[in-house]
């Protein structure tokens, strides 16, 4: 492994933040150590810990615009740490490549947020309009007590955000080739379809609800729900998990629940879903409880400064043109967009990340603080 003497201000931020056991929605100290390195240059750091999750909101400047860097401190568990080549929270540097558990997702990105602010205030201490910070240690995790509150804190007194890059590993196979400008909705549901327990071998005497819901959950996954549009893919339902019975095999079940989620695009509404999801049921005669969990509407980022100065720097920095996408999951920049702000997601490569052994190759973190820096240059210059 590379001695600190030879390692980048990035990668050694890097590994510092890795050895933190930040395992969602626990911090350790990475936030103290962002925070350090921010108030060093001229920040302004307010700590907001709601319930167990710790969260900072940091403001460089008083003016508009307001350029925010989003983030998360926390990491997915382990897995087996026997499986690993080296241990999750003992970072190594072997061949080039970076290994520990938020190599990726999201402590790469976090580190070199920070140095490139460092280096742009070095060289801009008067730069226009304010960069800020919003960090969370719920990610990962419920997403309850984190970005989600913060926003809720920042709107009640009127702070809005103009442009915000959220450090998620957006590129695919070359850091920067992809940049997230949207992401689909989710809303989750958990049915229960309501039956008569009985013996199998009297079923008049029972009501299977396997048998009653088949039916209703082959119409809703053949369903078209849409066709999706030129920045998002058609909607999807899935099933994620069936469950029924007491165990014996001569039993009737008395209950199914079924457990489902739609990522869906902005041709489609929450309601609309639900409306439809339950016509459907209803349609085939269910008697059915369904508990709803929205996660985020979908959103998107169109062409305007934040887009083209994400562009601009990486043909800058790497010579390649990026492409937009609004494919993969949900991020935090759910809860930030709805504020009208614009938001993008610019990351490391995401091959490994909630794997064992999530890896980064070392040198892309220095790329990516250039990235940042140069998207800086860009809109506060």
């Amino acid at each position: 492994m590379n001695t600190s003497a030879e390692l980048s201000p990035t990668l050694q931020l890097t590994i510092d933040l890795i050895r933190e056991p930040s395992v969602t929605p626990h911090d350790a100290d990475c936030q103290t150590l962002m925070i350090r390195r921010l108030e060093a240059i001229g920040f302004r750091v307010e700590r907001l810990r709601f319930g167990d999750v710790d969260n900072f909101w940091a403001r460089r400047g008083e003016d508009g615009p307001v350029f925010c860097f989003a983030g998360h401190t926390d990491v997915v568990p382990t897995g087996p740490v026997e499986q690993w080549t080296v241990p999750p929270f003992e970072p190594r540097i072997e061949d080039g490549i970076l290994t520990g558990r938020g190599a990726a997702d999201m402590k790469g990105s976090l580190a070199a947020m920070v140095v490139a602010c460092e280096r742009f205030v070095l060289t801009h201490p008067d730069h226009r309009g304010s960069i800020a910070f919003l960090i969370t240690s719920d990610e990962e995790g419920v997403a309850v007590d984190g970005t989600v509150r913060v926003v809720e804190t920042l709107e009640a007194r009127n702070e809005k955000i103009t442009w915000c890059l959220v450090g998620e590993p957006s590129s695919t196979t070359q850091v920067g080739d992809v940049i997230k400008n949207g992401r689909r909705g989710s809303l989750g549901g958990v049915l229960t379809v309501h039956g008569r327990q009985g013996h199998v071998a009297y079923p008049h005497l029972a009501d299977n609800p396997i048998h009653r819901a088949a039916p209703a959950l082959a119409e809703l996954t053949a369903e078209v729900w849409d066709h999706g549009n030129q920045f998002f893919p058609a909607t999807s339902f899935q099933i994620s998990n069936i469950n029924a019975g007491t165990g014996a095999s001569n039993v009737i079940p008395g209950d199914l629940q079924v457990v489902f989620n739609f990522r869906f695009s902005t041709e489609l509404t929450e309601t609309q879903l639900r409306e439809r999801t339950e016509t459907i049921l209803d349609r085939h005669g269910l008697r059915y409880t369904l508990d709803w969990k929205l996660s985020g509407h979908p959103f998107l980022t169109a062409r305007g400064e934040l887009v083209e100065a994400a562009v601009g720097a990486i043909r800058a920095v790497t010579g390649r043109e990026t492409e937009l996408s609004t494919s993969g999951g949900t991020s935090d920049g759910r809860f930030i967009a709805p504020t009208g702000a614009q938001v993008l997601e610019l990351g490391p490569v995401n091959k490994t990340i909630h794997q064992i052994d999530e890896c980064v190759a070392a040198a892309d973190l220095d790329t990516l603080t250039d990235l940042y820096e140069g998207i800086l240059e860009r809109l506060l210059t």
